[in-house]
């Protein structure tokens, strides 16, 4: 019997991949990945440091050559293969990247008075243009609908579709007026891909309207046309023209056109399932289940459990979403994440550019593993780009607290990643507060993958063994999962999973010694935290720094061999 394969089209920040997979073992057998032709690496920028967007036409020409590029390796690398024997195709993408639809269901960008419009692209996951516009949304459901901030951790995030959009409708009227309706980024593609855009037509995912929407079976949907209203008028007129179709990514959206069939080389028909976030698909293909935390560790980090839909759980403040089948079908996905990781070890390097060979990543990392636990004395907080979790505040900022005259690049550059480990266990730490214990943490992504002095240092921060998915292509090969299920390869997404995800045979394990001292300093940690994010932490930081010094010292003695 022929083996089968499915396509996992995963959309990222700066490029699209094209990954076919043997859904009989979970082989990568072919890959095809294309940047974004519009932009800076991709995304449209501006002098406002908040904005952030990107050019839809880039996501429908990305498609057709990574689906190009990867069927001409695969047929090179694997013997007998042809397009045929791919079965099926999913979708993950960033988000909340919301965008603007005419009628039809075609994005104003590719009307000719709109193409150069930013207001009318995708509004990219990481624009903040909209923080007053959030603000105003989370006082307004304290105030009417607390049910919808009980599922989204208490705060409602510029970063999330409705605050983006009321944005739209303050700063650029003529976009927001022209547009019928607006949909995820993650949806709009498998519409695309099947000839669905249509409003009647249209199908939206669970889990970019349930954690990014404020939909839910529990409210009838999507928020109410009261509610909506009494932010603008105009929103409340929207919400009737959003998709009436939610559902969970074990359904397919329909079948591939015959015009994609033409431009990608693949089989009219095949199944096409509904879209989802990358870093939910990039769990699924992570192996997450109960009880297993996955970090999609990358410029960014997003992290994601599941609960049993039949067991009770309760709301969790400060996460970023609680939504019934967003991740597995019968789970209920929790979403969390720091706003920045990556993204801070590349600002120092990039940014302040400690110089020459020993400030590169590389030289940089070396150096930092020769150090121990509180030698350096510093202590730095993960916000350059704002707190995601627990906090979920964007007008917070980044800490380096400790520096010296001898302070050197390795020392903070150690600090930078310890701070963004402190933060991963601040996460864990509110999970277990509200009863979902995290026995197994499985960390994904290019750092993951590369360095493991960021592993070991997060085994010691969270006195947890540290695993590493099998694959470097976690969010591709999710949505290649999904689309095994709905082909029909695999019954379920518990089949599915056991069949094609698995993790490499190194673990990195917490070293005793190393997490007694990071515990001092995660105490350390959490009252610059409080101090600085929350209104009830307490002002009186006078013995972090003495406490700094006084762990340094003893770190420094021990360390020093005695003459």
């Amino acid at each position: 019997m022929s083996a089968k394969y499915t396509i996992g089209l995963d959309y990222g920040t700066n490029s699209v991949r094209a990954l076919i997979v043997n859904t009989a073992n979970g082989a990568e057998v072919a890959t095809g990945v294309w940047t974004y032709a519009h932009g800076t690496e991709g995304v449209i920028l501006a002098r406002d440091p908040n904005l952030a967007r990107q050019h839809p036409g880039d996501y429908l020409t990305g498609a057709e050559i990574t689906i190009k590029a990867a069927l001409a390796a695969a047929k090179k690398s694997v013997r007998g293969f042809s397009a045929d024997l791919v079965v099926g195709l999913g979708v993950d993408t960033t988000g909340s990247t919301p965008l603007p639809l005419d009628a039809n269901g075609q994005p104003l960008a590719l009307q000719k008075k709109f193409t150069n419009h930013p207001a009318a692209m995708a509004w990219l996951w990481k624009d903040h243009t909209s923080i007053a516009e959030a603000a105003e949304i989370t006082a307004l459901a304290k105030e009417m609908r607390p049910q919808f901030l009980a599922k989204c951790g208490g705060t409602y995030s510029s970063e999330w579709f409705w605050s983006k959009i009321l944005h739209c409708l303050r700063t650029a009227p003529e976009v927001f007026n022209a547009a019928h309706t607006w949909v995820e980024f993650a949806d709009y593609i498998p519409a695309a891909l099947t000839g669905t855009e249509a409003p009647a037509q249209f199908t939206a995912g669970v889990c970019t309207a349930g954690h990014k929407g404020l939909w839910s079976a529990n409210w009838g949907g999507y928020p109410d046309a009261t509610f909506l209203s009494q932010l603008d008028p105009k929103l409340g007129k929207l919400r009737e023209r959003l998709p009436a179709r939610v559902t969970t990514v074990d359904q397919a959206v329909g079948g591939l056109t015959a015009a994609w069939a033409k431009r990608t080389g693949l089989r009219a028909g095949i199944p096409v399932a509904v879209g989802a976030l990358d870093a939910h698909l990039g769990a699924v293909g992570s192996g997450v289940s109960a009880g297993a935390l996955v970090k999609i560790i990358g410029t960014s980090t997003c992290d994601i459990a599941v609960w049993p839909n039949d067991q009770p759980l309760a709301d969790v403040p400060g996460l970023c979403g609680i939504v019934d089948g967003s991740v597995l079908p019968g789970y209920f996905g929790l979403e969390a994440g720091q706003s920045a990781v990556g993204d801070i070890f590349n600002w120092f390097v990039n940014y302040i550019q400690p110089g020459g060979k020993a400030g590169t990543h590389e030289a940089l990392t070396a150096s930092a593993a020769k150090l121990q636990p509180g030698e350096s004395g510093l202590l730095a907080l993960d916000w350059n780009n704002g707190n995601r979790t627990i906090l979920v505040d964007q007008r917070l900022t980044g800490l380096l607290l400790g520096q010296t005259l001898y302070t050197t690049p390795a020392e903070i550059y150690r600090a930078l990643i310890e701070a963004t480990a402190f933060g991963a266990l601040t996460i864990i730490n509110r999970f277990e507060e509200y009863g979902v214990k995290i026995r197994q943490v499985i960390n994904c992504g290019g750092i993951a993958e590369k360095n493991p002095v960021v592993m070991q240092i997060y085994a010691d921060v969270t006195g947890r063994p540290m695993h590493v998915s099998r694959s470097g292509q976690t969010c591709a090969l999710g949505s290649a999962i999904a689309a095994a299920v709905v082909a029909g390869v695999h019954p379920n997404f518990a089949t599915a999973q056991k069949k094609m995800t698995g993790l490499k045979p190194r673990t990195f394990k917490p070293n005793a010694k190393a997490h007694a001292t990071y515990q001092q300093l995660y105490r350390l940690y959490r009252q610059l935290h409080d101090a600085l994010g929350t209104p009830e932490g307490s002002g009186n930081l006078y013995g972090v720094m003495k406490e700094l010094i006084e762990i340094r010292t003893r770190v420094r003695n021990l360390r020093t061999p005695k003459i």
